[in-house]
């Protein structure tokens, strides 16, 4: 989905954490470990008890006014240390673990016990646990596609077989797929994007500190060990050769920070127009393959980087070719594969690049790829345990309330307009939230799936899918379709929607707590609320008006004014260290952190006005105010290995959770007052605190 915001992992990082999604599997045993039996937490010094429900266990022995993230975090995250299967543990983590663990019982029950309603996610769950199974076909599974690649006897048969592979999901050279027209957003489109790396971006390819050659010359090794293990002659060879071939698609793609500009990814052309950029590719006919009506225009994000494969695919052998697609489809499906290519592909994209100690049970890794292939139809099941009416009416209070607190600061902004403040109403007027499901849920009935055949299903649910996508090209938006699967701990706003979605996975303690106080509540989901209302006023979603349109509806004074408050936060950010040399990447997280800072104020504000007249009484002891603080840090408590934190310091839009923390808190005089703050503490930035809206 086009112009998609999140509250945590970005699509590009999780696009990374899908490489090594399956990452191999250490037991036979299909069922989930035991519950341990319950034990009273260990003793933190400082450490003090709740003062109300939903608040977290606070570190007394650390000033809130000189680091609130460590003095509301430390304890939790004592007691909580990273699980050697996973690069980062925190709140997040721990609710996508407990979600996971609620659907595997769902899946047990369902792969046991088949209705005809079921019997589709309860067989791709089985087919995935049936390790012996996969072990027995080895490669055979994705020999027709390897054979295909093999068969290549002229560059004048790579668009067909392009088709293929993008149909298989398999991402080399480019990628294609459907989006919604900047420009007319009632309507979806045919896209072509930059694609075919196995680097998180860019910069990975060119980057000269050691960390960086150190990283790619895993990567090499990792691309030559999966050759031999394939049973490819010269795999020293054929891996040097991949990795030049993607240095040169690298050199020309638009790293991470070009690409959150929508202008410089929005290039609408016709096929012809896209023929002479890349006449290396039959379009026409590559068209035709995708079951695409053709259509008489297309977005073509990168102009450049096609004509640049053009001139790559020209001066490559046809037997470097091979080589390369060789390589992209055994990455692809490396997980469906037998033990040793899940074992090596754990070794270098969980393990190297992420700092993960061990592999994540098999059967958490089954539940996620059923999830992933079959989101909907499993998502009925965790909706029915997970999410009740009370919760949504609920939910719906608390986005009526920010979204007028939103609409209440426009005025109180004097660096804004009149003028450009009506065009902020209006388009908060046309803003809508999607809350915990679809209204109606996808038909999965089109997708075979075969309790023996793990990869197959795998193959198929990629053809599907992508099907699915390219049949939308030429009809209008459906703007009741979700972007993520009911259990996933997450929520985003969607600048072409011009909304909100907040799936059921996260609508879950400690993000929304029924038996907490609404300071807690406002303070946690209420923050989240806000900060992906406030997406859609940040420097991305700025230049969208209500309809989803890209449209600039800015005054040049006003848009001058609001860039000057976004650079404070930019230079703010990028000033907090990651790990070692390696600091945050304020420019690419900027859309992230204005939508923090804004969602902390409105809800703040909504949550005041909430109250009224009870905003000062106390509960444990805690004002209104306090409990609020309390409820939004508890949310980002955690940790993360160093090679997690390098990692999500250059290639995700989202801060570390500690500066997502004190970070904000710095900027609002509302938190100095509430913890009576000096103006010499940290946690105070006084006349340097960075405020958009």
């Amino acid at each position: 989905m086009s112009g998609v915001r999140s509250l945590s992992t970005s699509a590009a990082l999780a696009a990374l954490i899908a490489a090594a999604g399956l990452a191999g599997c250490q037991s036979t045993d299909s069922r989930a470990p035991a519950p341990p039996t319950a034990q009273p937490a260990p003793p933190v010094q400082g450490a003090s008890v709740p003062a109300a429900p939903g608040l977290p266990v606070v570190d007394n022995d650390v000033n809130p006014c000189e680091n609130f993230f460590l003095h509301a975090c430390s304890v939790w995250n004592k007691r909580n240390p990273i699980p050697a299967d996973q690069p980062r543990w925190g709140t997040f983590n721990k609710l996508a673990d407990d979600n996971l663990a609620l659907l595997h019982d769902e899946l047990e029950k369902l792969a046991a016990h088949p209705t005809p309603e079921s019997q589709r996610v309860g067989d791709f769950y089985a087919a995935c646990m049936d390790e012996k199974g996969i072990e027995a076909r080895g490669l055979a599974p994705l020999q027709p596609l390897l054979g295909r690649i093999n068969g290549l006897k002229s560059k004048k048969g790579l668009t067909s077989l392009l088709v293929d592979l993008h149909i298989a999901g398999v991402n080399a050279f480019h990628r294609v797929g459907q989006q919604q027209d900047y420009k007319d957003a009632t309507q979806v489109i045919a896209g072509v994007y930059q694609g075919g790396l196995g680097l998180p971006d860019k910069p990975y390819y060119f980057r000269d500190d050691e960390k960086s050659k150190q990283q790619r010359a895993a990567y090499v090794a990792h691309i030559q060990k999966m050759m031999e293990l394939a049973g490819l002659p010269d795999a020293a060879a054929k891996a040097q050769t991949v990795m030049g071939i993607e240095t040169r698609l690298a050199d020309a793609s638009l790293d991470r920070v070009a690409m959150r500009e929508p202008e410089n990814r929005y290039h609408l052309k016709t096929v012809a127009e896209l023929r002479q950029l890349d006449p290396a590719i039959d379009w026409t006919a590559y068209i035709h393959g995708a079951g695409v009506k053709p259509p008489a225009t297309l977005n073509v994000s990168n102009p450049d980087y096609m004509k640049r494969e053009n001139e790559l695919i020209h001066s490559l052998s046809l037997a470097d070719i091979k080589t390369y697609l060789t390589w992209r489809t055994l990455s692809a499906y490396a997980n469906w594969l037998p033990d040793a290519f899940v074992q090596e592909n754990f070794n270098f994209y969980e393990r190297t690049m992420r700092g993960a100690k061990e592999m994540k049970p098999r059967w958490k890794r089954c539940v996620s790829a059923t999830d992933t292939a079959l989101g909907e139809d499993l998502g009925k099941y965790f909706v029915a345990r997970a999410f009740g009416p009370e919760k949504k009416a609920r939910m719906l209070q608390m986005v009526a309330d920010i979204r007028k607190s939103l609409d209440e600061t426009f005025p109180t902004l004097t660096w804004m307009s009149k003028e450009t403040q009506a065009k902020a109403h209006a388009k908060l007027d046309a803003f809508t939230a999607k809350i915990g499901y679809p209204d109606k849920w996808r038909d999965y009935s089109a997708l075979t799936v075969s309790r023996g055949d793990a990869l197959g299903n795998a193959l198929r649910a990629e053809s599907f899918e992508f099907h699915y996508d390219m049949a939308k090209i030429g009809k209008p938006v459906d703007k009741g379709e979700w972007g993520m699967t009911p259990p996933t701990v997450n929520a985003y706003y969607s600048s072409t929607h011009n909304d909100i979605n907040f799936p059921a996975g996260i609508l879950q303690p400690p993000f929304f707590d029924s038996a907490a106080d609404d300071a807690v509540n406002y303070g946690a989901i209420g923050v989240v609320i806000g900060h992906e209302i406030s997406h859609g006023f940040d420097d991305q979603g700025r230049k969208f008006d209500g309809d989803g349109n890209l449209k600039d509806w800015w005054t040049a004074d006003d848009a001058a004014q609001f860039k000057t408050r976004a650079q404070c936060l930019v230079d703010q950010y990028g000033g907090y260290v990651a790990d070692g040399d390696v600091k945050e990447n304020g420019k690419l997280k900027l859309g992230e952190n204005t939508a923090d800072n804004g969602g902390i104020r409105v809800a703040y504000r909504a949550l005041m006005e909430r109250l009224g007249t009870k905003k000062d009484e106390k509960i444990g002891g805690l004002t209104a105010a306090q409990r609020f603080f309390y409820g939004f840090a508890q949310v980002w408590c955690g940790e993360a290995r160093p090679e997690y934190r390098r990692l999500q310091a250059q290639t995700d839009p989202h801060s570390l959770g500690e500066y997502r923390v004190n970070g904000t808190l710095s900027n609002m005089k509302e938190f100095a007052e509430a913890f009576n703050c000096k103006p010499t503490d940290k946690m105070v930035a006084g006349d340097k605190a960075c405020r958009v809206w």
